[in-house]
């Protein structure tokens, strides 16, 4: 693996490899060690450990070392000549924040290597593409997949020949990575048609209680934890979803307040500003909701 790649190459006490989450917390899901360090292998970190900051200077300098984070800061002197504000964001040396200092003092970690794998890095921007074009790149876009994280509990300086053999060696996992996610994709799109295709003979033969009453059925299309059906005044519900009322209360408000749309989706009910979403505690927090036509909707929901 590539944690094992590097831990060999560059001698580090601990090297993890760090993914990022749809929501943009961090969890550790490889790790190697020397012998009496304690394992973080399966912890979740919140998003806030690793600021938007921090993350767009990684897309920018995929390599990042610190020698010594107790060593003192060697100051950079401005020319009063330049018109402009030095930066040192493309610097691999400079001095990490004291905040991140007492991060790594935290860990016992004195010295650090951190390596940015970024996924899709040769697919275009999407400036002056159509909304449709747009919609349709959003899963192939340049985005930071994650990091290799090494960490020492000694000053440790790892030379740049070193380093830039990690770097090429981010970029080839990178590129595994990429091929993981456009099988997945390709095994969803799959999966996805063939339900569709069953959903459809579903209802030419029993039109539209099939895709709710027989295998299978809605929840197959979405990654959910609940479906519903309103239909004709009846409600039809699967997996975890609200009560009758609170479905008859959804509709209601859908219809008040989304009455143009053809319906809504939504990572949250209560940030979509429904006034019950508090009621429906844990069970519900995430909708997506179809409408079929003015009285009757299809809905997915997730806890």
């Amino acid at each position: 693996t590539v944690v094992q790649e590097v831990f060999e190459l560059t001698g580090y006490d601990r090297v993890m490899a760090y993914k990022f989450h749809e929501d943009d917390h961090g969890e550790v899901i490889s790790e190697i060690t020397k012998p009496g360090l304690e394992p973080y292998l399966g912890l979740h970190y919140p998003a806030t450990d690793i600021p938007q900051a921090a993350r767009f200077l990684f897309m920018k300098n995929k390599v990042r070392m610190i020698c010594d984070c107790n060593a003192k800061p060697v100051k950079v002197y401005q020319d009063e000549k330049l018109t402009f504000d030095l930066t040192l964001c493309g610097s691999t040396l400079r001095a990490p924040h004291s905040c991140h200092s007492q991060y790594m003092d935290n860990m016992s970690s004195i010295a650090s290597l951190v390596m940015a794998v970024v996924i899709n890095e040769g697919v275009d921007e999407e400036e002056g593409m159509e909304p449709a074009q747009q919609e349709q790149q959003q899963s192939k876009r340049k985005r930071l997949w994650g990091l290799v994280v090494c960490h020492n509990t000694t000053p440790r300086f790892v030379p740049f020949p070193l380093r830039y053999a990690c770097e090429f060696l981010m970029q080839v996992f990178a590129i595994h990575v990429n091929k993981e996610f456009e099988l997945e994709n390709q095994i969803q799109e799959k999966n996805i048609l063939r339900t569709q295709t069953l959903l459809c003979d579903m209802l030419l033969r029993d039109a539209p209680l099939g895709i709710v009453t027989q295998n299978p059925n809605i929840m197959d299309l979405v990654k959910c934890d609940g479906a519903a059906l309103l239909y004709n005044n009846k409600i039809w519900r699967l997996g975890f979803t609200p009560t009758d009322s609170q479905m008859r209360d959804i509709s209601v408000w859908l219809s008040e307040y989304h009455m143009d749309s053809t319906g809504l989706s939504t990572d949250s009910l209560y940030d979509a500003g429904y006034p019950g979403a508090l009621a429906l505690g844990d069970v519900v927090c995430g909708m997506a909701a179809v409408r079929i036509n003015p009285k009757d909707m299809l809905f997915w929901f997730r806890s």
